[in-house]
């Protein structure tokens, strides 16, 4: 880790806030340990940075025309070190330009890297032929920090700011606070992670820098888990503060502080700002934590509990009565979470990810109104509202409520949550009625591969109950109670399609279904393995014991039963029984045609067999009866 000293000079490693930056600001933006400026300039130094300046103003002007959209900083590089044998070229300029790249869909990363640094490169020579440009797109930026590679992060760290958008000055104190922070803990700090709307492509000159860092506490024994991270917290906080005096870049750093303890817990209970920040987060230091948990979350991996959508749920109804005790100084925050949290709520049941605060009147609209129209428009309003004062509260635009208004809000709130619950009955009815329909159409599948077994080929859909009756239950082969269950899933089905299907009669259901498919896959795989026994033929050849299995023309051969690893061959069996073009095959091929072979009720060995037998086994081979 670089080591950052705290500047004498009150001028030094400043970084403006505003978006661009004058360029007598320069120097003193260069971090440092690239400022070496002696305490006054002689005239030919003055006359020379001004000519630089210049270069600098008319090379932003010149790519702000053509990519302001684009651009979000640009930036005076240190020089680099030269190499052995090398010297340093003091006439170079090396000049970053940092690009957003979120909006890019018609080409690849690296060819719109590779336009953008024609264009612009051709820009800076046009000025000055010793004006060197480094383009580094974001989403570049980012897929390094994913990787655990942070030298571009220290390159754009170590920059000078000369425009900027608010990214540039938000990596230099993240960069500097996440230094300090690892010198001091560092066997402690698990990650230090960016989030917020810079990540989100949402920031503006206004957003704060928002940057999460969570601290291994599992093997704390000196004091508690809540002392502990007080302790760490005004610590690091403190850090965030000093940070801000080294960088300019004050009052922005917005620093939460989590215990690897805490952090877990929110995760199982579906916090959707924790699902947020592992989503939208970029760690700029991680010991291999924070990248696995983000990549579950991409393949699915991680999901709400059912209680933790219970809880959701059941905090409306608790917030709501809060409400109505407390003070009305107070009551606008609990009526916020009242009908957020239930909102959540009904998109986890829905099979939606838990949604940042921000997301959920959005997603809510989008499924429940346009998409499934389930939820009148008018209730996105009322949650849309909440969401507004609440933030116009919490910003300091609005100063505060009336007692008017807090009533109006308690009353809409109780409408929305009223509405709300019966939303909820609406999902699960739909999700009770495709789960009895996947069921049903599970069992018949299930039922057609039984029938196969006994040598019905096809069964039409209106006669499988028949079918199952007359040729399993009648004749003793499955149980008498399976059919009683059959008949309730195809009375749940009807009462499905007719729109009568409770919710205590596809719970019933679900179990008994269980049960009942579990049997017949149990009573498939009994039936197949004596069909199978039929065609196999078991061999002892020194200590090992093999198995020929003949099925029609094909013949698999499993040289060693007891190994772990089975060697299988694959050969063909003639007409006169000789097992012949004997080669390896894999267990998925020998599975696969097991799952389709069909197996002859009677298999005749020819002497031939035997002959094969010897040729594959060896001379000393010996046919197994009766095993």
């Amino acid at each position: 880790m670089s080591k950052v000293k705290k500047s004498k000079s009150p001028t030094e490693n400043k970084a403006p806030s505003q978006e661009s930056t004058s360029f007598e600001q320069v120097p003193s933006a260069i971090p440092q340990g690239l400022q070496q400026q002696p305490p006054k300039l002689s005239k030919e130094q003055e006359e020379k940075l001004k000519e630089i300046k210049k270069k600098l103003e008319k090379f932003q002007k010149k790519v702000l025309e053509k990519f302001d959209n684009y651009v979000m900083g640009i930036a005076l590089m240190p020089p680099p070190k030269p190499k052995e044998g090398e010297k340093a070229d003091p006439n170079k300029i090396n000049v970053l330009v940092l690009v957003d790249d979120s909006d890019s869909k018609k080409m690849a990363k690296q060819e719109l890297k590779k336009k953008l640094f024609t264009i612009i490169d051709k820009q800076a020579q046009d000025i000055d032929k010793n004006l060197f440009v480094e383009i580094i797109i974001l989403s570049e930026l980012w897929q390094n920090c994913y990787d655990q590679k942070y030298e571009i992060l220290q390159l754009v760290a170590m920059s000078a700011p000369i425009f900027d958008k608010g990214m540039l000055q938000a990596i230099k104190i993240a960069e500097l606070h996440k230094n300090m922070v690892i010198k001091k803990f560092e066997k402690y700090i698990v990650s230090y992670v960016l989030a917020g709307s810079l990540i989100q492509g949402r920031a503006t000159k206004s957003s704060d820098i928002d940057v999460w860092i969570v601290i291994d506490d599992t093997d704390v024994k000196r004091m508690t888990r809540a002392e502990l991270k007080d302790k760490l917290r005004a610590i690091i906080i403190g850090m965030g503060i000093e940070a801000g005096e080294m960088t300019g870049v004050k009052n922005k750093l917005n620093i939460q502080v989590y215990i690897l303890t805490d952090f877990w817990d929110s995760l199982k209970e579906a916090n959707p700002i924790i699902f947020t920040l592992l989503r939208d987060g970029v760690p700029f230091y991680d010991r291999g934590i924070f990248m696995p948990w983000k990549q579950l979350l991409r393949m699915g991996k991680i999901k709400p509990s059912t209680e933790a959508i219970d809880m959701f749920m059941a905090s409306g109804e608790q917030m709501i009565k809060r409400v109505q005790n407390e003070l009305k100084n107070i009551g606008m925050e609990d009526i916020y979470y009242a009908i957020l949290t239930p909102s959540q709520a009904a998109l986890m049941l829905h099979g939606v990810p838990p949604p940042s605060p921000r997301e959920t009147a959005e997603l809510m609209k989008d499924i429940f109104v346009k998409k499934e129209k389930l939820l009148e428009e008018k209730y996105i309003h009322t949650l849309e509202k909440v969401i507004g004062i609440r933030k116009d509260i919490e910003h300091g635009t609005k100063k505060g409520l009336t007692g008017k208004e807090i009533d109006e809000l308690l009353d809409a709130a109780q409408k929305y949550l009223k509405r709300i619950n019966k939303l909820f009955t609406q999902i699960e009815k739909i999700k009770e009625g495709k789960d009895v329909i996947a069921i049903w159409d599970n069992v018949v599948t299930i039922i057609r591969d039984v029938l196969k077994l006994e040598g019905i080929e096809r069964a039409a859909d209106e006669e499988i109950v028949k079918l199952f009756e007359d040729e399993l239950i009648a004749q003793g082969k499955i149980p008498a109670k399976y059919l009683r269950t059959l008949n309730d899933l195809l009375k749940a089905k009807k009462d499905y399609d007719e729109k009568k299907l409770t919710k205590q009669e596809a719970s019933v259901l679900k179990k008994e279904a269980g049960t009942f498919i579990k049997f017949l896959v149990e009573y498939m795989q009994r039936k197949r393995g004596r069909e199978l026994d039929r065609a196999k033929i078991r061999v002892k050849h020194g200590e090992r014991y093999g198995e020929v299995l003949l099925l029609g023309d094909i013949a698999f051969i499993i040289h060693d039963i007891d190994k772990e690893d089975k060697e299988i061959s694959k050969a063909t069996l003639d007409a006169d029984g000789g097992i012949t073009k004997t080669k390896r095959t894999t267990i998925e091929e020998f599975e696969k045609h097991l799952a389709s072979a069909n197996i002859p009720p009677k298999v005749f060995i020819k002497e031939r067999v035997f002959e094969s037998l010897k040729e594959i086994f060896g001379k000393d081979v010996e046919v197994l009866v009766n095993f």
